[in-house]
């Protein structure tokens, strides 16, 4: 486990490296006005780049569970709606995402894979139950994991807020903190309907 560790501190150091190295020539430096510099690339750190690979997986698993969902019947037509909502909010973002990345010359290709268990992620089993469950069953099942993997993208995208420094990836983080925080609520209030 340390050795992995190590390994992906190692490899978010180089990439956070080559990345500022590709950001630190002038604004002419590229033969074009400052705006053919990517806004995404203007300023950029080891934290953001974190943030970046861990919330890609984080995200597609969320995507995954809403699909997962989706794909039932049966189930509340609230938590439905608000399946399709977070499906149709997370799926950009990943795209978003997968282009600072580009931009940043950094990679998503697994390390920023994340231990299921960790940062709200669902276990293999958990996501196992959901796609399992019959569509009464899934609707609260949905909402007591959906929480829990809500609460690890805040702690994530607190942890962005606090040591990044790119400001698009700074203002994605305020958007998840806001809008998760927003969707915890709105789950607890239907799980609390469901008892």
């Amino acid at each position: 486990m340390n050795t992995a560790r190590a390994s992906f501190v190692a490899v978010i150091a180089l990439a956070t490296a080559l990345a500022l190295s590709a950001c630190s020539g002038g604004p002419g430096s590229s033969g074009g006005s400052p705006a053919s510099e990517s806004p995404a690339a203007s300023a950029v750190n080891s934290d953001d780049v974190m943030f970046a690979q861990l919330m890609i997986p984080h995200h597609d698993q969320a995507v995954e569970m809403s699909d997962d969902l989706l794909a039932k019947d049966g189930v509340d037509p609230a938590i439905v709606d608000l399946a399709t909502q977070i499906r149709a909010a997370q799926a950009p973002e990943i795209t978003t995402l997968r282009g600072w990345l580009s931009d940043w010359d950094a990679t998503d290709d697994g390390i920023g894979g994340m231990d299921h268990g960790s940062g709200g992620m669902m276990s293999d089993d958990d996501m196992m139950k959901l796609r399992d469950a019959a569509g009464a069953d899934a609707g609260p099942l949905f909402l007591t994991q959906m929480i829990m993997h809500h609460e690890g993208a805040i702690v994530m995208a607190k942890a962005e807020l606090s040591d990044g420094k790119n400001a698009d990836a700074l203002a994605l983080a305020e958007t998840i903190v806001s809008s998760q925080s927003s969707e915890i609520a709105v789950m607890n209030d239907l799980l609390a309907s469901t008892e």
